[in-house]
């Protein structure tokens, strides 16, 4: 019954921690706040700034000065260093000979998403490319997959949660695919706990990329 599979990508296709973390370092410093150390940056990977910067200190009146200069230095140089985790084209070729469709589904924006994925030789692999926009109409990750459906033209498809299924490692992956009633295997390798996943719902735990090759394809209940 599985057709599609959507993924994220930071923490979930490619340890893109490096990058993020200097970025953001050089963001805080030029704009003349305290610079997180790699934990605070870590704790904030994978939701949109705008929600997780707060929690590490940058007040609401400053966020877009500090997003605009960490977007700076990432994209001329933070988005490439960046490595795939091993396991990956293993795990997209095993999904794709299982016979289904692969998505990705990220809330970084696609201004950044697409070269990555270039970058990496990884944009052919994939039915849709789905990621955030600079502007306010999709910034959540259940903007996000809800565009990716339309543009899969699953939208409208009464058994969603039978046919698309999730594959992300942070609580907003888990939380943006139960939106739309679809379930999500949480990926241990990314930057979101155990206890993270499975108190948000994940359906199952990977260890590995090969791990997500089987569980894919396996029917589960949103736990709620």
């Amino acid at each position: 019954m599985r057709t599609h599979v959507l993924l994220d990508l930071d923490g979930t296709l490619s340890d893109s921690e490096p990058g993020i973390l200097r970025s953001l370092q050089h963001a805080c410093e030029v704009e003349g706040f305290p610079v997180p150390d790699d934990d605070q940056v870590r704790s904030v990977i994978g939701p949109p700034f705008e929600l997780g910067l707060p929690a590490i200190g940058i007040p609401d009146d400053a966020l877009g000065r500090v997003i605009d200069t960490y977007r700076k230095r990432y994209v001329a140089t933070g988005a490439y260093e960046n490595t795939l985790y091993d396991g990956i084209v293993e795990m997209l070729d095993g999904l794709a000979a299982a016979g289904l469709t692969l998505g990705v589904a990220t809330a970084k924006p696609e201004q950044t998403a697409h070269p990555i994925l270039d970058y990496f030789g990884l944009s052919e692999r994939f039915a849709v490319r789905a990621g955030a926009t600079l502007t306010p109409e999709r910034r959540s990750k259940s903007e996000v997959i809800a565009y990716a459906l339309r543009e899969l033209d699953l939208a409208g498809d009464p058994d969603l949660g039978e046919h698309v299924i999730m594959v992300g490692d942070r609580d907003h992956d888990v939380h943006g695919a139960a939106h739309h009633g679809i379930p999500c295997i949480g990926v241990t390798w990314g930057y979101g706990s155990i206890q993270e996943l499975l108190g948000a719902g994940a359906v199952e735990l990977a260890d590995s990329p090969a791990e997500v090759v089987a569980l894919a394809t396996e029917q589960y209940r949103l736990r709620w």
